[in-house]
């Protein structure tokens, strides 16, 4: 299975990025933990501050033979309807992850606007969070 990590704003600097609510993990370090625990399926990643290349990077994933998307659009959970568009239109299973319990944390972190797409959600296990959304994706392919 061809899977895609897309990770939207401020993720570019995990392991650095407020470890303790992100973890010490490098998003370098966790792919190549995910990619040794599924050898057998193919895990892309992309990252982008910019929500326009976040949707331009999933139109594209629609387009080239990707089967599963998990998705940590960060900041833009919280206010994308177009991400929330862009999920509907590619018409492949998306999940949302989060690293910390977005439900722990301030007010404005509780809704998401782009659950609604979304085959489900996984949020507060860290860079597990990842592995159980890429689990999730295999599973019911």
């Amino acid at each position: 299975m061809k899977l895609l990590i897309i990770n939207g704003p401020n993720l570019g600097r995990l392991g650095r990025r407020e470890p303790s609510i992100y973890g010490a993990t490098t998003m370098e370090e966790a792919l190549e933990t995910l990619r040794a625990a599924f050898p057998m399926h193919t895990i892309e990643y992309y990252q982008s501050n910019v929500e326009g290349l976040l949707i331009d990077r999933l139109e594209q994933a629609a387009d080239e033979g990707v089967e599963g998307i998990a998705l940590n659009a960060g900041a833009y959970t919280h206010t994308s309807i177009a991400l929330h568009d862009a999920i509907r239109s590619i018409g492949l299973p998306v999940i949302e992850v989060h690293l910390s319990n977005v439900h722990q944390r301030e007010a404005f972190r509780h809704h998401s606007m782009i659950a609604g797409a979304c085959r489900g959600v996984i949020c507060g296990f860290g860079m597990l969070s990842y592995r159980l959304a890429i689990e999730a994706l295999v599973s019911a392919e």
